[in-house]
């Protein structure tokens, strides 16, 4: 017995001692390696790891987007108006890459970049951030922008007309306006700020919303001969509130995400994030008691819309004020959505989910808060806002910056609106739009067996 076991010890010994000398090697190599990473190698990594996941949440926004916007339709449009949410991220992310990531952050003037087609000759990092990240991150803004435009012109727009137009505004009207803010061009310099997006983002979707709409014409049936509005309820109120859900949810990195990096401790990702959470919340509550009290019940979808409403507005100033303020924006915000579908309605203007008010007013209000309320040395706010002793500097600044991308937008998007209703038509037949766009468009329905007609 002795003799049998003998080799099998020795054999243990031997491979027990190969193994601990392996490990030690590797282990001190791997302690060779850690020496080797700076400090700044850990923040860039961490940096970009926040940015990724930022970036993921803003691309699951357009989730939100297609559910509030199928909610607050009619069942026989759902397919048309989800595919053009599915659509939009494919045509911004065409559009983008090939040639507006280059209008946008490009080498240029104060126009327009003019350098960096396909992502070429940029180099490998944008903003202290690998440069795919950053254009990844960049790119689902862009994909939002785009999509709020689906919910103005729903349930009457030709699907063709609406591809042409994704693109072009990925690709060439986002990204020239994105320059002059985020890419060094006029605007930047003059010292305007919009943090995340409520100029940039918001109010290019809205207006491009109310032009496209205006030239569109309503939906047959919406206004009377007396030209008093007529309710069309969308067919899905669970769905448009998960969607709503889901777009406080992605706002989180809408918002904190445009920080590029977990910087002063994280102090001010946390202060954005606030901010965020408390605008929409506020927003909320103001447009439910706006409605309770002029028309007598606290309608949800108009509160919904409340909370989208504080959240766009939140969106430009959300670095730039402290807690206080952002409840202030939301709450503001969240009665002017309301006022804002009124007046739509009196102009017989048919925004079938509300894009033009939450999106375009909103966001003009959210840009023009960062001169009212916004705070010196806040998030590198370089003035203070009016009500730190009236000074009006930034006031004056924020309101050329939303002027000349309210006439921008309006001036090019009505050209290419036009352009497109030549070429394709932008709206369907009436027999289509009785029938529902889901069968005359795409030749199926959302809800198989379930046809509307009417």
């Amino acid at each position: 017995m002795k003799g049998r076991n003998a080799r099998p010890v020795k054999f243990s010994w031997f491979i027990g001692t190969m193994t601990l000398c392996f490990l030690l090697g590797t282990t001190g190599y791997a302690f060779a390696e850690e020496e080797t990473i700076s400090i700044a190698d850990l923040k860039q990594g961490l940096d970009t790891v926040w940015i990724l996941i930022a970036a993921f949440l803003v691309f699951f926004m357009q989730a939100g987007f297609g559910m509030v916007e199928a909610g607050f339709i009619r069942a026989k449009n759902t397919c048309n108006i989800l595919t053009k949410n599915f659509l939009d991220f494919c045509m911004a992310s065409l559009g983008f890459f090939l040639v507006g990531y280059a209008f946008m952050f490009g080498d240029g003037n104060a126009f327009m970049g003019l350098k960096g087609w396909m992502l070429t000759g940029v180099g490998d990092t944008a903003s202290g951030l690998p440069l795919y990240a950053f254009w990844l991150f960049q790119a689902a803004f862009c994909g939002a922008a785009a999509t709020i435009v689906a919910g103005g012109m729903a349930e009457r727009m030709n699907f063709k007309a609406y591809l042409i137009y994704s693109f072009l505004i990925s690709a060439l009207i986002y990204p020239i306006i994105g320059h002059w803010v985020w890419g060094g061009g006029w605007l930047s310099t003059m010292g305007f700020m919009d943090f995340a997006g409520s100029t940039v983002v918001h109010t290019t979707g809205g207006m491009a919303a109310l032009i496209g709409t205006i030239m569109l014409k309503p939906r047959l049936g919406k206004y009377g001969i007396d030209g008093k509005p007529r309710a069309i309820a969308g067919h899905n109120i669970p769905l448009a509130s998960l969607g709503v859900f889901i777009l406080w949810f992605g706002w989180f990195g809408f918002n904190p995400g445009s920080t590029l990096g977990v910087n002063n401790g994280g102090m001010d990702i946390a202060r954005v994030a606030i901010n965020t959470n408390m605008a929409a919340a506020l927003g909320g509550i103001a447009a439910m008691a706006t409605v309770w009290i002029r028309f007598g019940k606290p309608d949800l979808s108009m509160a919904m819309n409340g909370a989208l409403a504080g959240l766009v507005g939140i969106t430009a100033p959300c670095a730039f004020v402290e807690p206080w303020a952002a409840c202030v924006i939301g709450l503001t915000s969240g009665i002017i959505v309301v006022l804002g579908v009124e007046l739509l309605d009196k102009l017989q203007i048919d925004d079938p989910v509300g894009a033009v008010p939450v999106h375009g007013f909103c966001g003009i209000w959210g840009t023009i808060c960062v001169g009212i309320f916004g705070k010196e040395g806040l998030g590198g706010l370089a003035n203070n806002g009016f009500i730190y002793g009236g000074n009006p500097t930034q006031l004056g600044i924020q309101m050329v910056g939303s002027i000349a991308t309210v006439i921008f937008v309006l001036v090019t998007m009505g050209l290419i609106f036009k352009v497109i209703d030549v070429i394709v038509g932008l709206r369907v037949s009436r027999t289509e739009e009785l029938r529902g766009l889901d069968i005359g468009e795409h030749g199926m329905e959302a809800y198989s067996g379930f046809q509307v007609f009417s």
